[in-house]
Order: structure tokens, then C-alpha cells, then sequence
């Protein structure tokens, strides 16, 4: 059955990039200049040095490692993929001819512009309804594996708080920015008394970036814990 997945590189205090740019910049030169990329380049370090994402990209070098094994394996099970129209400014120079997707892709944007083909399998199709149309797009385009939101963090919030996202995996790298875009904010439009409750099915351990990986079962009501109810409760600090 396929799922929809998604992965992001976060730092420990959950950013994914630096803050937003306000002049919102579309091409890879000025936004190399602003204060997004230093953080987002932090948190990616790991992908940059494995072979399996080299080797997408036509360059040389790269380690093999087990963070090789997790970008490799990320590839492989990805039929289809969706992302947002900011993202696919930003990448669609620095990718060139040949993108590493090698599959269809799903861009989400409220400009229409025609079906985009490039070289090694990979095709972007702009579709204007919304992310639902989007997923439901790619999973018919995916077959029997996977359809992976390919960022960025804003549609990645916006289909997890939608309740459209089977799979979440984090790569933790081991750094405090202290201050960027969050994965993780009030636009999930959660209610007080409301989560999204999330199991961890695989943790992958790397001195440069922990890999955490969580099916999610939805949203959940939150309830008071009523162990202290009889006024025998404990202070955490006895």
C-alpha cells in the first residue's frame, strides 16, 4: 500500500533552515547571500557528504556510511513526490537537466505553467487545487512505492495537520541555532487540548545526525493526568 512519507533535517531545537529572507528570494544566488542558507547547509551537512547523494547528483566523492544508507534507501522507495512551488524555484537551476527525483513530481503552486520534463525519469507537473490534489495525483503516478513530500516545511506542516501523512522521519544533526524556520509551529492549528501523537518505529545512530523514524496515528485528544487526583502526588525533585 502506498504511503505518504516525509523527511526532514532539523537541528536539536527543531529548525530546518534559517529565518525567512522578507524580500522571499526565488533564485539560489541571493538566497545563498541571505540568512536562510547557513542554517539549512548546518542541518544538511550529512546528506551533502554521502555517496548515494553525490552520485544523484553527477559529482564526485562522498562517504559510505550508514547516513549513505539512509539517503540511498530514501531514493529507492519514493515512486512520486510533492513539494511546494518556493521549493521548486529554488532548486530548479541548481538541479539542471537532470534532477535527482528520477520520478514524477507534484509542485503545489497557484501559477499555472505547463508539465516540466527533464532528463534521467524525473517530470514536474504544477497543480493549483491544493496538496490533497497533489497526493492524490502522485500516488496514482507512484505504483507500489511511496509518495514523499519533498519539502518544504510549510507543506510538510500543512499535510501532517491535514491528517494526509503516514510517515514522518527526522535527521536530527547535533546543533542549537537558536533561531531559523521551525518544522514544528502554531500554524498546525492544533487546539489546546489536542495533539498529533506520532510512534517511533527506528532510531539510526550517527555521531553527526540521529535518524528518527515515526508512523503517525493522527489526532489525538489530551487528557488530564489524574494521578495526583488524591493529593498524594509527588514532587519530581523527591
Amino acid at each position: 500500500m502506498t504511503k505518504v512519507t516525509a523527511q526532514m533535517s532539523v537541528s536539536l531545537d527543531g529548525c530546518y533552515t534559517g529565518p525567512r529572507d522578507p524580500s522571499n528570494p526565488n533564485d539560489m544566488s541571493t538566497w545563498m547571500r541571505g540568512p536562510e542558507a547557513p542554517g539549512f547547509f548546518r542541518v544538511t551537512r550529512w546528506v551533502v557528504d554521502a555517496m548515494a547523494w553525490r552520485e544523484r547528483l553527477g559529482a564526485a566523492g562522498g562517504e559510505r556510511s550508514v547516513n549513505d544508507e539512509i539517503v540511498a534507501e530514501t531514493f529507492a522507495a519514493a515512486g512520486a513526490y510533492v513539494m511546494g512551488r518556493r521549493m521548486f524555484d529554488a532548486g530548479e537551476v541548481p538541479w539542471g537537466d537532470e534532477p535527482p527525483f528520477r520520478a514524477p513530481v507534484f509542485v503545489v503552486t497557484h501559477r499555472h505553467r505547463d508539465v516540466l520534463e527533464r532528463a534521467g525519469g524525473t517530470s514536474f507537473t504544477f497543480v493549483t487545487e491544493g496538496f490533497a490534489r497533489a497526493i492524490e495525483l502522485a500516488k496514482a503516478a507512484a505504483g507500489d512505492k511511496d509518495v514523499q513530500i519533498a519539502g518544504g516545511g510549510e507543506l510538510v506542516r500543512q499535510v501532517l495537520a491535514a491528517g494526509l501523512l503516514d510517515q514522518l522521519e527526522l535527521h536530527v544533526a547535533p546543533v542549537l541555532l537558536g533561531d531559523g524556520q521551525r518544522l514544528f509551529d502554531p500554524s498546525l492549528g492544533l487546539r489546546a487540548d489536542e495533539g498529533i501523537e506520532l510512534v517511533p518505529t527506528r532510531v539510526v545512530e550517527d555521531p553527526a545526525v540521529t535518524h528518527i523514524r515515526y508512523d503517525v496515528t493522527g489526532h489525538a485528544q489530551l487528557v488530564l493526568d489524574d494521578r495526583g487526583a488524591s493529593g498524594e502526588l509527588v514532587s519530581p525533585q523527591d
